[in-house]
């Protein structure tokens, strides 16, 4: 698995410098490694917030914060590490797109089994995030007892995918290109690395979505209960 100076040489490499950093947290005292100290924990960020990423992903029981917005019936603490807020749902739902299904109380004898019926509720609630003057993020809900999937902020490299670590690469080296390389061609080559990061991010989104197997149902309040 990568680390993070594997991905700053990489960055480097790509750009055609073959100079090479031992350490970027201190930075070793390379202009290099100034730079990959600077820029990397921004590339990495940016790229994790443009897609809900499987390794990313966390779901968590919320705890619950004093109300001061009456709009909403319940107000929660958001986890410390999220950056993306994918849905806030009951204690019990099984999945984060579909009506909660029951069973019935009748059993089907044919197949010695009670059948399951929508439970007429939509599992995924509405919800609003804001940052209170301490800097908090509470997340407001009409859910009770909310539990909350969300994609966190993950630094530790080795959960990074081949094709991840190829895009944070170029991504990095976009961000490196004008402060090494300067000028118009730094411009240039910015522009050209820029590209090579949104084609394996397409790469890289595409492989990602693989790894998950979720059919979404589209079902309004009003129809799931039919």
């Amino acid at each position: 698995m990568a680390s993070e100076v594997d991905i700053c040489n990489l960055a480097l490499g790509h750009l055609g410098d073959n100079a090479t950093v031992s350490s970027i947290s201190p930075p070793e005292g390379s202009a290099q490694a100034e730079h990959c100290a600077r820029f990397y924990p921004i590339a990495r960020d940016a790229l994790l917030e443009m897609h809900n990423w499987n390794f990313t992903m966390r779901r968590v029981n919320l705890a619950e914060v004093e109300n001061t917005w009456p709009e909403w019936q319940h107000a929660y603490a958001l986890p410390g590490d999220s950056i993306n807020i994918i849905a806030v749902m009951p204690p019990d739902a099984y999945n984060d797109y579909a009506t909660k299904f029951v069973p019935t109380d009748t059993p089907n004898f044919a197949h010695n089994y009670s059948p399951m019926i929508a439970a007429g509720r939509y599992v995924p609630q509405p919800f609003s995030v804001e940052i209170q003057p301490d800097g908090s993020h509470v997340l407001y809900t009409d859910q009770e007892k909310a539990m909350l999937r969300y994609a966190a902020y993950v630094t530790d490299t080795t959960a990074y995918s081949p094709l991840f670590v190829m895009t944070l690469s170029w991504q990095l080296a976009a961000m490196l290109a004008g402060p090494i390389i300067k000028g118009d061609a730094g411009s240039a080559e910015a522009k050209r690395c820029t590209q090579m990061a949104m084609g394996y991010l397409s790469q890289a989104e595409v492989a990602d979505a693989n790894q998950r197997r979720n059919t979404i149902e589209h079902i309004v309040p009003w129809t799931s209960g039919r």
